[in-house]
């Protein structure tokens, strides 16, 4: 139910990401070759920097430098990585881009510099007030003061005011820098005429398609053939058969770490609750349940009137002592609460959107609201129980402290006993340590990378160090989930070719593999010829054991089953006219013919109502890629003249997300 609740587009996180990526320039203009020199910054925590023009700018950072450190580069590879759902461990190999983005950022504040269009304090004040921002600093007009914007920008965003008003100038100015140079960019009417008829033409059709994995399965190679297959592609096969090392480990838990479960003291946990008050402070909260009648986006005043009357009607039962669960489940248009009453759990400021924010907030326990619109609708809300911020006391999370500290001790515990065992190992022996410790050596077979050694909860962490360690090194630890391990490398066997005997299934697999797509691709050639020799598609189709389908009217952004999305697949289906069939549509999995059964083009009236909006977003297509070419060849001018300058060791030396 929140996230049905939850700010739109302009809520407070992504807003704050769309002035990053605006501030950054976006992250999809791939990087400059040449703009990672060899050249090193002499500045250690400076990763690159992009100098003033003339030599003395160039050679000696005469003037200002724009330098880029390494805690902005890691911040932004960290944001990227957060973003597109990868581990913390991709950040490393996204510094590259981060870096790009950012040395393009400071390029372009250089040249909005250069033609005076340079943001000043006022000019973010008029941003704050007007802008997306307002709804949250400036609701109904009016300022929410200044200790108020302090801590939204501090809880809510992670930064001071000073690095947020100047995360907002960076966007204006590149806004206007993106504007002057896209001021010239202009649509005729007859192009957004073309474009938006091209855009709007419907089609249906009937379509066979050609199996790929069927067709796979016909392609039965003789043992000569794979001989044959083998023999050419031996390059292919030279290391087939991974790397594999056999590994020895000592492995415990943390209830076979010498010393027991540690003991906490009643003084050392309030020590710890003091150092720590920060993570028991409790912000103001509402519990509240609602019911919502929608308003459709757009709808006209009878609409909104009609939904208005219902919700009062809702009110009215309700206050008459209706059944709040029988309600909201019979009226109630959100599908994420309805079925339950309408509950919504516990809410912090913030977390819904404005109206519903400031109605939750104002009311006391019972209290029954009058229909409150927002963006989707009218709610009746009420307010169940109110919490207001405060600290929770030491008693109250005494046993979370206790538990934690006790698992803390715990791992430091684990650690140095780990520690400790790997030192005696590489004294005496694997063997002798775990028997001196009533632990047990275990030694796998021969393991590839990736693979799971035995007996322990989770190995990954100790095969990829086994994988970089060097046979009988001295022995090394690694976390197992639920303890350590201590290994060492007994044996390694290096990658090699295999046999053709041991290898023969994988070589079916190869060799059927590389003959399909020629296959495929003559069989669809022979099925597209035939049709449109004989005009019949089902004839032509069960000659050669292809499926045929229908297909209802679509545009260009519709998913067609086996084929994908028919603009980008299939874009020459919105040339054809009734009955005509198309050329062969290789997939790389399927091979499909098409054959038309009607077409839809927007008549005159459609297209003239729709003009200005189809002008505008033709409009905006074309400054994006004018500005994409003009940020490449600045990018590429800078660096030609030896203005952006990397720090050689920063990019070298492994980043930690800050």
């Amino acid at each position: 139910m929140i996230r049905f609740l939850q700010k739109d587009s302009k809520a407070i996180k992504v807003v704050f990401w769309l002035i990053i990526g605006i501030a950054c320039v976006t992250m999809v203009v791939t990087l400059v070759p040449g703009i990672l020199s060899d050249q090193a910054s002499t500045a250690s925590n400076v990763y690159a920097s992009v100098r003033p023009a003339g030599l003395l700018g160039r050679y000696f950072a005469f003037g200002s430098a724009r330098d880029i450190t390494n805690q902005e580069v890691t911040q932004v590879a960290g944001r990227i990585a957060q973003q597109r759902h990868y581990p913390e461990q991709a950040v490393p190999f996204l510094m590259p881009q981060a870096a790009q983005a950012l040395i393009q950022r400071e390029i372009l504040l250089e040249q909005a510099d250069k033609l005076g269009l340079k943001v000043t304090a006022n000019d973010i004040r008029h941003e704050l007030r007007d802008g997306p921002w307002a709804i949250y600093f400036f609701p109904k007009g009016q300022f929410i003061g200044q200790d108020r914007y302090a801590d939204f920008v501090d809880q809510q965003l992670h930064m001071s005011t000073a690095n947020f008003e100047k995360q907002i100038g960076t966007e204006l100015e590149i806004t206007r820098l993106e504007a002057l140079i896209t001021g010239g960019v202009f649509v005729s009417d007859k192009d957004a005429t073309e474009n938006y008829r091209r855009d709007n033409t419907k089609v249906k059709f009937d379509y066979a398609v050609l199996n790929g994995e069927d067709l796979r399965k016909q392609i039965n190679p003789s043992d000569a053939d794979l001989q044959k297959f083998f023999k050419q592609n031996a390059a292919r096969y030279k290391e087939a058969i991974p790397e594999a090392r056999k590994i020895s480990y000592i492995a415990f838990t943390p209830d076979q770490v010498p010393g027991g479960t540690p003991q906490i003291t009643d003084q050392q946990a309030r020590q710890y609750y003091q150092q720590h008050l920060k993570d028991y402070q409790v912000a103001d909260q509402v519990k509240v349940r609602h019911i919502l009648i929608s308003v459709p986006k757009g709808a006209d005043a009878k609409t909104d009137a009609a939904a208005k009357a219902k919700a009062e009607d809702v009110l009215k039962q309700l206050r008459a002592g209706g059944d709040w669960t029988a309600l909201a489940k019979k009226y109630s248009d959100d599908p994420g609460s309805k079925n339950s009453g309408g509950e919504l759990g516990m809410l912090q400021h913030g977390v819904t959107v404005p109206e519903f924010d400031k109605a939750a907030f104002s009311l006391n326990p019972g209290q029954i609201s009058d229909p409150v619109k927002t963006q989707f609708g009218y709610h009746v809300i009420q307010t169940e129980e109110k919490q207001t911020a405060h600290t929770k006391s030491f008693d109250e999370v005494r046993g979370v402290i206790l538990a934690t500290m006790v698992r803390d001790k715990e791992a430091q515990a684990a650690q140095a006993f780990a520690a400790s065992l790997a030192t005696e190992a590489q004294k005496t022996s694997l063997a002798k340590t775990a028997a001196a410790h009533h632990l047990q050596v275990v030694t796998t077979d021969y393991l590839a990378q990736g693979a799971i050694a035995p007996g322990l909860a989770d190995s990954s962490k100790l095969m990829t160090d086994a994988f970089t360690a060097k046979k009988d090194g001295p022995p090394a630890v690694a976390s197992t989930g639920e303890g350590y391990a201590v290994f060492q490398v007994a044996d390694i066997h290096a990658a090699h070719a295999p046999t053709f005997d041991e290898y023969k299934s994988h070589l079916v697999d190869d060799f059927r593999d590389q003959q399909l797509p020629q296959l495929l691709a003559a069989k669809t050639n022979a099925l597209a010829a035939q049709v449109k020799q004989t005009g019949n598609l089902a004839a032509a189709a069960k000659s050669v054991g292809a499926t045929v389908k229908t297909q209802d009217f679509v545009g260009r952004d519709g998913q067609i089953p086996d084929l994908g999305q028919l603009g980008q697949m299939a874009p020459q289906v919105f040339n054809l006219n009734d009955g005509q069939v198309s050329n062969a549509i290789n997939t790389g999995r399927n091979g499909i013919v098409i054959k038309l059964t009607g077409k839809q083009e927007p008549d005159a009236a459609q297209i003239a109502k729709n003009l200005p909006q189809a002008r505008e977003q033709m409009a905006g297509q074309r400054r994006e890629e004018v500005f994409a070419v003009y940020v490449t060849n600045i990018t590429q001018e800078f660096e030609k003249s030896g203005r952006v300058r990397m720090n050689k060791k920063a990019q070298q030396s492994p980043m930690i997300p800050g």
